[in-house]
């Protein structure tokens, strides 16, 4: 979801193809993405030795299932907010045995799952972003606006606010900055103005009726160019429910505070808003804090990160034939350092 500014996501790396929801088989959109490449960064850091990586948003297992395939040693760490991913990935994953712990929680607790299983630091971790391809089947939860549903959009759906709730709770300026900030969505305040008078004759339960909504808002030439009308504000809503970047900056540098020397951070966003985010705390930890001018690294002060990929990496048209939620991936990579490089 790339620094082009685009604003296709892994929900709709899929919604496009809704594709997915409206005629291509379910199953193409549970393909683990750019699962090859994948495993070819982590190589360096898990082949022939006993190691530990985090798949920090494990879904339906995919990578993990072809991680613990590839590399006979490795455990992981799987962890995810909705406890029906995981219960769904436990049984995918269920002839690795004791090699996978499972986990209920979001990817910034990094260090805190950690500590609980007795761990100081890991070989690995994986962060797939954005909504998984089962949240977007599922009717019930939302996310998928090609079909009628309950505005939920809650990874998961034990705890916190509703999309509908938002919608039908937030002032106009602050849906206008959700909608701008989250969804890039040029006519924020109109749609903002239209939910907050349209919620008056009645409040918003199911998508049918907002996705109406903005058809009737968005202006015509904007609908013919700009992709599906309801694709920026359905990304705006479920980033501010799920609060998804705030935890994103967090959990980039717990990510990368984890992992031992040699181990290897891999990074899949789908959406420019992610990606940013992901881009410059990488950069961050690859930047060197001595001050400039001195003639010498001081001890302690060398960048934390080596970068692995160059820029962002995209997915081939294969893959994209083959997985069409693969067109907006953007994938980047960095391996720690050791002490004294440091």
């Amino acid at each position: 979801m790339s620094d082009s500014g685009d604003s296709a996501d892994r929900t709709d790396g899929v919604q496009d193809t809704e594709g997915a929801a409206e005629g291509s088989p379910s199953e193409a959109t549970h393909l683990p993405v750019l699962v090859d490449r994948i495993l070819e960064l982590f190589e360096p850091a898990l082949a022939d030795r006993e190691a530990v990586v985090v798949d920090a948003t494990l879904g339906l297992g995919g990578h993990t299932d072809a991680l613990l395939d590839q590399f006979p040693q490795l455990t992981v760490v799987g962890l995810d907010r909705d406890p029906e991913a995981l219960e769904r990935s436990r049984r995918r994953l269920a002839r690795h045995g004791d090699r996978v712990h499972y986990v209920h929680t979001v990817y910034h607790r990094i260090p805190e799952v950690l500590a609980e299983l007795g761990l100081s630091s890991v070989d690995g971790v994986l962060m797939d972003l954005g909504v998984s391809s089962m949240q977007l089947d599922l009717d019930e939860r939302g996310f998928a606006y090609a079909r009628d549903a309950p505005l939920d959009m809650r990874m998961d759906p034990t705890t916190g606010p509703t999309a509908a709730e938002v919608l039908n709770t937030y002032s106009v300026d602050d849906l206008t900055r959700i909608l701008r900030d989250y969804g890039e969505e040029k006519f924020a305040r109109r749609i903002a103005k239209a939910v907050v008078a349209e919620r008056q004759r009645q409040p918003f339960d199911t998508s049918e009726r907002l996705v109406r909504l903005l058809y009737d808002t968005v202006p015509a030439p904007s609908r013919r160019t700009g992709g599906h009308p309801a694709k920026r504000t359905f990304q705006a809503l479920r980033i501010e429910v799920n609060g998804e970047l705030d935890i994103l900056r967090e959990a980039v540098p717990a990510a990368i505070s984890a992992l031992a020397e040699g181990g290897r951070i891999v990074v899949e966003s789908y959406h420019s808003l992610e990606d940013r985010i992901v881009k410059q705390a990488l950069a961050k930890a690859a930047t060197s804090r001595t001050p400039e001018g001195l003639p010498v690294e001081l001890p302690g002060h060398g960048p934390e990160l080596r970068l692995v990929t160059r820029g962002a990496e995209k997915a081939d048209e294969d893959e994209i034939r083959r997985n069409p939620r693969a067109a907006s991936v953007r994938l980047r990579a960095a391996e720690k350092r050791g002490g004294d490089d440091r």
